[in-house]
This record gives C-alpha cells, structure tokens and sequence, in this order.
C-alpha cells in the first residue's frame, strides 16, 4: 500500500524549535528542508541538526523526508551523502527540487544505491520524490516519472513554476489577475496527474503561501482533490486538519467502498456473477476499480468501517 501523504509539512532544517514542534503535529508527512527554508551560510549546519532529528527524535508513523538542494548548486551532493550515511536507516525518501529531465532522478537512484551499498542498507530501501517546478519539467513529465523504481510522487511546485512560465501573479495558489474562465493551472494540474497515474505514483500539490486564510486553504485543496490528487504540502500547523480532512474520503464513502468490494468478491467468487446488485446499485469490475481507490485512501487515513456485507 502506497504511504499516506493526505499532507506534507515543510519544516526548516536549521530550525530546531520548529523540528521538535513538528515530531507532534498530524501531518502524515514531514520533509525537513535543506533547500529554500535554509540560508546559504546555514546549510552546512542544516544538514547536522537534521540527521540528529532524523536519528532523536519521535516521528511516530510519519513520512520521514529530507529536501536536498537542486542539482545546479554546489550543495546537492554533500547533502545527500551526509543525511543518508548519517541517518539512512530513519529515512523514508530523498526529495530533489526543481527536477527537468529523468536524468536528474537517475542521478539521485546512483547515488542513493552507492550509499546504501557502503553503508549496509537495504538497497532501494529509500524512496524519491520529485519537483516539477518549470515549463521543462513538465514537458519532460512522463520521462521523469518512469525514471527510477524508487520514485514514489511527483510534488507540484507553483512559486518557481508561476516564475518560469512568466505567469502575471504575486499570489502563489491563486489565479493571475485577469484570468476569468476556468482554472489557470487545470493543465498542470492534469498533466502531472496523469503522469502519476501512468507510472502508479502519488501526485501531490503544492502550498498555499497565504497560511492565515485556511478558507482559502482548503478551496485550494479541494480543486486538486477533486482531481484526484493525493495530497498537498502545508506550510503552517493551521493548515493541516483542513488538509487531512479534504484528502481523505467521507466516512460514508469509505463504508460503502468497503461494502461494493465485500460484495463484489461474494457475487463473482460464489455465485459467479460478473455483475450484481447491492442495494439499488449495479455493481461489476469498474465499480470494482473505482472502490479500490476510495477504501485505499480511507485505509491510509486511518478509517475505521461502520458498516459489513451480509451475503444474502
């Protein structure tokens, strides 16, 4: 089963104060970052506080991730060797920002499998999660996510991505001024979702820069929600509940997931039916497909069923 990333926390790497709070906070994921959050004079000193906090500290079932610097600065390689042979073993995925081309993931899968053989890990044992953050990374998108068995998301990064394509906002998540009809991003948005969808990764949005407006927020994630999406990144506590509530399925759906896979496995294994009745529904192999999804998200969130199939 896929790992739950109803929400993603980005949390400062040379932050100790923030670290700590996160460790509590009911975000299923969190990525402490190397990258943007982190100065430059800092982030030699980063890339210590974050391997004692990978190896200290209580992250309970949590997504443990680290945000290494982009490929075009003098950093990434340091970064990545000193946070996976200092703390490999308490370390879920590896993400690398600003990801143009399926060499770029390649390099990071090498690495990682020299590490992982110096060290004694499990090799493969560490995921990628990639940032399609510019115009080349999405026209690359399909390459990038059939790059390496170990990519687990593709992560949309709207700031550098508004920046690349010289989209006319300051506001990243919001529409550009003058834009009226429809969705500035529904192409992105789909483009990277059916990358996903193609190669069985998880497609996450990014964050909402305006953390004091959780209405604004939770419209924001419920546009790629509906979509498909399965999560998005929080930049603030405030945002997290918000998010985990609309990535995860209504109890309702859930139940009735459940129910439609019960009862499709009792009609066609023993009463060999390919299509039946539950209730006033049709059910057959589609409804099947589409219950998976649903009970696979309930499931991940944690969920609990209310109600069973009685065979009739």
């Amino acid at each position: 089963m896929q790992r739950s990333r109803r929400t993603t926390l980005a949390v400062p790497g040379s932050n100790p104060r923030f670290i700590e709070k996160a460790q509590g906070l009911a975000a299923d994921e969190i990525f402490l970052d190397l990258e943007d959050a982190v100065a430059v004079d800092a982030k030699a000193d980063a890339r210590k506080l974050v391997v004692e906090a990978l190896n200290q500290g209580d992250w309970g079932n949590k997504v443990r991730v680290v945000r290494v610097n982009a490929l075009d600065t003098e950093w990434t390689y340091r970064d990545v060797i000193e946070v996976v042979e200092g703390a490999g073993e308490r370390l879920d995925c590896v993400m690398l920002p600003k990801v143009t081309d399926p060499s770029d993931v390649r390099w990071l899968d090498k690495l990682l499998t020299q590490i992982e053989k110096a060290n004694g890990l499990p090799v493969g044992g560490i995921g990628i999660e990639a940032q399609i953050e510019d115009a080349r990374g999405l026209i690359n998108v399909d390459d990038i996510a059939a790059s390496s068995p170990r990519l687990e998301t593709l992560v949309f990064g709207p700031g550098d991505f508004m920046a690349s394509i010289n989209m006319k906002t300051l506001v990243v998540g919001e529409q550009p001024p003058g834009y009226t009809e429809g969705d500035a991003y529904h192409y992105i948005y789909m483009r990277i979702l059916m990358a996903c969808r193609a190669y069985g990764l998880q497609a996450i949005d990014g964050p909402y820069f305006n953390v004091r407006d959780t209405e604004a927020f939770t419209r924001a994630a419920r546009r790629t929600a509906a979509l498909g999406y399965d999560g998005k990144w929080v930049l603030h506590p405030s945002q997290i509940e918000a998010g985990n509530e609309v990535f995860s399925p209504a109890q309702e759906d859930y139940d009735h997931a459940e129910l439609i896979l019960e009862a499709y496995e009792y009609y066609t294994t023993v009463e060999k039916r390919g299509a039946a009745m539950l209730g006033d529904e049709m059910i057959d192999e589609a409804s099947r497909k589409m219950a998976l999804v649903v009970a696979a998200k309930g499931r991940a969130a944690g969920l609990a069923r209310t109600r069973r199939f009685e065979a009739p």
